[in-house]
């Protein structure tokens, strides 16, 4: 009798983290929109929670990043179609997102806590599979734009308003994905150096020819484009179908082999006498687009935070059911303080984002002003956290963190994604000195926020005093600003982080970002956290 030998069991692994209610474990998120006036909608969350924790939806976020988007310029007859195709998974995660409002569903439906509610919806949207967001954000994004023209918004506002989801370019469709085309080649962040032309016609319509070296999900069925009218840089609708069924002239060159972001097309296109539709006034069109592009740096927040939330839940699961040395690795110091880290470092994003999300529920001047230069600070300093923390996260999963069997693979290389969608750190950081100058009011509203926890701790106290000087010397050292401006913009969004902690999150929580972020013992690694931190409860709450 042969004996058979065991050389396979497999055993110190651990279970998939799928079927899991990603909204209710996610403790932070739930404090935040509670705090926030989201409350109504708790039962709405918890569904999204439980559909996007589920094996079926991760299953279709993987395929959706590994079975990526292929263009198809032409059909079998060599007719130019400019066609996208996706694979099914990502249209059904597309779908879902649009069912449940992660678009547009704080304007079509405003109420109070109407932003803070699309927010926690969005960003557990974009916790699992980050990609399609891009297309989802923009569509919300639009809005502002669109309501500057009437005739138009009357058409579009309805169809972007949908639940229901159309991938089809066919004329008649009661939805609308919208996308936008800003940047060429020449000029990137600095439109103004477009050379995209654009010709009244006799009907009213525009010609528009040129080349766009960023557009940003091309299989949407309308576009915000940039191009030079005789008045200067103007805003123009671009539909791929117009209104007799004929498809406009959009000329998909290629798609871009990007790090990661790999569900999501993004493209080159060509406009070759390609029909728009104006969209505000005539030589304004940075000012027509500028609300498209804060609400999309606010989503890069979002999209940034829900990073940072797949992340240590995904070390913290493998920490908890991982076994090294005789103890399970989150019972060891050395990991129980990396996951806690870990942990603030998320807990500050997604409170930020949630302040955020409720600055814009509230339409008085102060909030207004607040959210103009918070959004800016919170988009250079979130995003900028997410990639480290990302790589972080990953090294907690040992070999396994490093494969692509493993979502923090793809998580890693997707996180840059949202620091430089929209204007990367020194766009920012330009963009915080220009409002400075210009709406003087933003930083008398950002001081008056970040101030209501002074008084609660001398840390925080010494580094709001610190924000201050540094805000000073910018005022009044105008030649040195660009230099030193990087500095001050980070030093406002820790103030800002802090802040929030102070007044809303755990008494742990927060004393514990202020020993590590702003106190004098903080280290620069993730793990290296001051003595005194409960990182026993910070870890539970990943």
């Amino acid at each position: 009798m042969i004996k058979t030998h065991v050389t396979h069991e497999v055993f110190n692994q651990a279970a998939p983290r799928v079927d899991i209610n990603e909204y209710t474990t996610n403790v932070a998120l739930v404090e935040g929109v509670g705090r926030y006036g989201g409350d109504w909608a708790s039962r709405e969350l918890e569904e999204v929670g439980a559909l996007v924790g589920s094996e079926s939806y991760q299953r279709d976020a993987e395929l959706a990043n590994t079975i990526t988007p292929v263009l198809r310029t032409h059909d079998r007859w060599g007719n130019r179609i400019d066609e996208i195709d996706f694979h099914p998974a990502y249209h059904r995660v597309t779908a879902e997102s649009v069912k449940y409002g992660a678009h547009t569903r704080a304007w079509a439906g405003p109420q109070p806590g109407a932003n803070v509610v699309r927010a926690g919806v969005f960003m557990q949207f974009a916790q699992i599979e980050p990609g399609h967001t891009c297309p989802i954000s923009m569509t919300h994004a639009a809005v502002p734009s669109l309501k500057l023209t009437p005739e138009i918004a009357d058409i579009w506002l309805p169809r972007a308003y949908s639940r229901e989801y159309d991938p089809r370019h066919i004329a008649g469709k009661s939805s609308a994905i919208f996308g936008m085309a800003m940047t060429e080649k020449q000029g990137g962040s600095d439109v103004r150096a477009n050379t995209t032309r654009a010709e009244e016609l006799s009907d009213g319509t525009w010609a528009l020819t040129g080349h766009k070296w960023f557009c940003s999900a091309p299989q949407s069925d309308a576009f915000l484009v940039l191009a030079q009218a005789n008045a200067g840089l103007t805003c123009f609708l671009v539909p791929r179908v117009l209104p007799d069924g004929e498809r406009n002239v959009f000329r998909i060159q290629r798609l871009k082999d990007k790090l990661g972001n790999k569900s999501n097309a993004s493209s080159e296109i060509e406009l070759d006498g390609t029909i728009g539709w104006l969209v505000g006034e005539v030589g304004r069109g940075v000012p027509t687009i500028i609300e498209m592009v804060n609400r999309t740096r606010l989503d890069c927040v979002y999209g940034s935070a829900a990073g940072m939330r797949q992340a240590v839940a995904e070390a913290a699961w493998h920490a908890r059911h991982r076994a090294a040395f005789g103890k399970t690795l989150i019972d060891q110091p050395a990991m129980t303080a990396v996951i806690a880290d870990l942990q603030l470092e998320s807990e500050a994003a997604a409170w930020t984002a949630m302040r955020l999300a409720a600055a814009h529920d509230d339409e008085t001047g102060e909030q207004a002003s607040f959210r103009r230069l918070a959004t800016a600070v919170s988009k250079y300093w979130v995003c900028k956290r997410g990639p480290n923390h990302a790589y972080e996260s990953l090294e907690c999963l040992g070999g396994n963190g490093y494969t692509e069997d493993f979502p923090l693979a793809r998580r890693y290389r997707e996180q840059p994604v949202m620091a430089v969608w929209e204007g990367s750190g020194n766009v920012i950081a330009l963009d915080v000195l220009r409002a400075m100058a210009r709406e003087p009011e933003s930083v008398t509203a950002f001081d008056n926020e970040v101030a209501l926890a002074a008084g609660t701790s001398t840390t925080f106290d010494a580094h709001l005093a610190k924000m201050r000087r540094q805000l000073a010397e910018l005022a009044t050292e105008p030649d040195a600003a660009q230099g030193r401006v990087r500095r001050t913009v980070e030093s406002m969004a820790l103030a800002l982080q802090a802040s929030v902690l102070l007044r809303e999150a755990p008494t742990a929580v927060a004393e514990g970002f202020i020993a590590a972020r702003l106190g004098e013992d903080r280290g620069f690694e993730y793990g290296n956290l001051p003595d005194g931190v409960d990182v026993a409860v910070i870890a539970a709450r990943a």
